[in-house]
């Protein structure tokens, strides 16, 4: 099968983009700059591209201009093993500017949406059991930075 790499399209910080996504990640490395030389179509010497892993998973983050800003449209999820890595990923990604949104989503500093989600969280809000599920999914609807506890005792009617 072949690699997917998903593109990141910044204006201009592509570089600072990425080592700020390496800096939150564990396992997490920049692999490769690339500048524009030059034939342009930026400005010889500065950053055209930035490769780097979240994680194994390779990324590649581009200087391509102003024209094409992120939208909500395409989001990046991170699946969290408890509510500590919630709260741990929530503060970093929405830190020096960052937007928290709801129902567990954020943009970081750079416009680029995430959604932080607790394992666990999808058997509440699929339980076999369909008040169950809508009272967890009410519960998630109200909030901003997901709370696992909090979906769990709505689902259990408290």
């Amino acid at each position: 099968m072949p690699t997917i790499t998903p593109n990141l399209w910044f204006d201009t910080e592509a570089e600072a983009a990425a080592e700020f996504y390496v800096s939150i990640f564990p396992s997490s490395k920049i692999t490769g700059v690339t500048h524009y030389g030059p034939a342009g179509p930026g400005p010889e010497g500065t950053v055209l591209s930035v490769g780097f892993e979240l994680d194994g998973q390779p990324y590649t983050a581009i200087n391509g201009g102003p024209m094409f800003p992120f939208t909500e449209a395409v989001s990046l999820e991170v699946n969290c093993a408890d509510q500590a890595e919630v709260d741990r990923y929530w503060a970093a990604l929405t830190a020096d500017g960052g937007e928290e949104v709801q129902c567990g989503w954020l943009k970081d500093k750079y416009g680029l949406s995430w959604q932080v989600a607790p394992a666990g969280m999808e058997a509440y809000l699929n339980d076999p059991d369909p008040a169950r599920a809508e009272r967890a999914m009410r519960a998630m609807l109200g909030m901003v930075k997901i709370d696992l506890a909090a979906i769990a005792a709505a689902a259990d009617g408290n």
